[in-house]
């Protein structure tokens, strides 16, 4: 309490003083700074906003880590059970909060990790969802990929930075130069990361990030959001929403192989084990301004120009998509309805009525190792599980985890 009642004194001296030289009669505010609920692990960066304040601000940091310019909190890499001091003000405004930093998530156990988009990368014990930290990236994620290596990608949708954690031993990189990044993936073959550009110069990319951190981009479309790896052929697809294309890219040369017509607002991708198939989104809806129903499609790579040759019935809003190869099980979500529709891979025809789940549900994932599906809930902040077998929703679930999360990737340790 000696040293919190020390760096308040400090701090409040300093922008007491700045705010008297301007007005002797103002009085401060108290504020508060924004931060997760949940403990911090090493190398978070954290930037300061104070109740929606911009800089400038003077900040003062009691405790481990520390202050970056431009008003970054970052955490050390090797951190343990701790707390953090921090004040900040400026002749307006003064605030405090208490951080928790907590050790790196164990690599020896199964992990469930969740891309929130206000908070950072969320970890969880896949036995019982557990929280066991935040990684706050700096950023705004969007998507979230791992690796067998335990090597875990994500985005950055609102600014220009790839974060790369590693689990053994653990670590925190982040690759510049990733523009406006919307889903990724980790090609199995090579280990490059790959990831859509919803706009770069003008136009939707697909960027990889190789092993060695080099960066090599390519234009694609209007507006790239989905993405599908074929890690055989060497192929990446990329569903181009705003024109209606998906463009071919060879993974290796990064170079446009070929560009094709698909629906509109084409969105979410999954393509088949046998690189023969690619599902996609028709991501519309007739309350929205689109003005037409969204829908899945299927599209056959056999011939020469892909083309479509299967259409779900009328969806109301859908927007992700999960494959379960080996049950021929298509799951999709609906962020307007609040469920997940089970439709036969084959001929897209309902197996069964939706299931439930809780608000805006967005990118599904599909734990084929542990048998769940998982439903990020952005407009609930929680995480919906459900065993792949019986469809009947996991005890514990659904699960509280960082705010508006968009998407669940899952380790499990080799």
């Amino acid at each position: 309490m000696l040293i919190r009642r020390i760096a308040l004194g400090l701090l409040a001296s300093l922008v007491l003083g700045a705010a008297a030289a301007r007005q002797p009669n103002a009085e401060l505010a108290t504020g508060r700074i924004v931060a997760a609920a949940w403990p911090y692990l090493g190398g978070s960066l954290i930037p300061l906003r104070i109740n929606g304040f911009s800089p400038p601000f003077q900040a003062v940091l009691l405790g481990p880590g520390r202050l970056l310019p431009g008003g970054i909190y970052e955490v050390p890499a090797q951190s343990a059970d701790a707390s953090a001091l921090l004040v900040a003000g400026n002749g307006a405004v003064l605030a405090t909060v208490t951080l928790r930093t907590a050790p790196p998530p164990p690599a020896g156990r199964a992990l469930v990790i969740v891309a929130s988009y206000d908070d950072g990368l969320m970890f969880h014990d896949a036995r019982d969802f557990r929280a066991l930290g935040v990684l706050a990236t700096g950023g705004t994620p969007s998507d979230v990929a791992v690796d067998a290596l335990g090597r875990i990608a994500t985005t950055d949708t609102d600014g220009t930075a790839l974060t790369i954690a590693t689990l053994s031993p653990w670590s925190v990189a982040h690759v510049d130069g990733v523009v406006l990044g919307d889903e990724i993936a980790i090609d199995r073959t090579t280990g490059a990361v790959f990831v859509t550009d919803r706009d770069w110069n003008g136009s939707g990319a697909l960027t990889r990030v190789d092993r060695n951190g080099a960066v090599v981009r390519v234009a694609t479309g209007a507006t790239a959001e989905g993405l599908a790896i074929d890690d055989v052929r060497q192929m990446v697809y990329v569903a181009n929403a705003n024109d209606a294309t998906v463009t071919v890219v060879n993974a290796r040369t990064m170079r446009v192989a070929r560009r094709f017509h698909a629906v509109s607002r084409i969105f979410s991708l999954a393509l088949s084990a046998d690189g023969l198939r690619l599902y996609g989104i028709s991501n519309q809806s007739t309350g929205s301004p689109f003005g037409a129903a969204g829908a899945a499609v299927i599209i056959s790579l056999r011939d020469a120009i892909p083309r479509v040759i299967a259409r779900s019935a009328d969806l109301e809003f859908p927007v992700g998509i999960a494959l379960d190869a080996a049950t021929h099980t298509l799951f999709v979500t609906d962020e307007a309805a609040g469920r997940v529709y089970v439709l036969d891979a084959r001929s897209l025809r309902p197996r069964r009525s939706p299931l439930r789940t809780c608000a805006t549900p967005w990118e599904p994932a599909l734990d084929a190792a542990g048998r769940r599906l998982y439903v990020p809930c952005a407009g609930a902040n929680a995480i919906d599980a459900f065993d792949e077998r019986t469809l009947r929703r996991v005890s514990g679930a659904p699960f509280p985890t960082g705010s508006y999360p968009l998407a669940v990737a899952v380790w499990h340790p080799q």
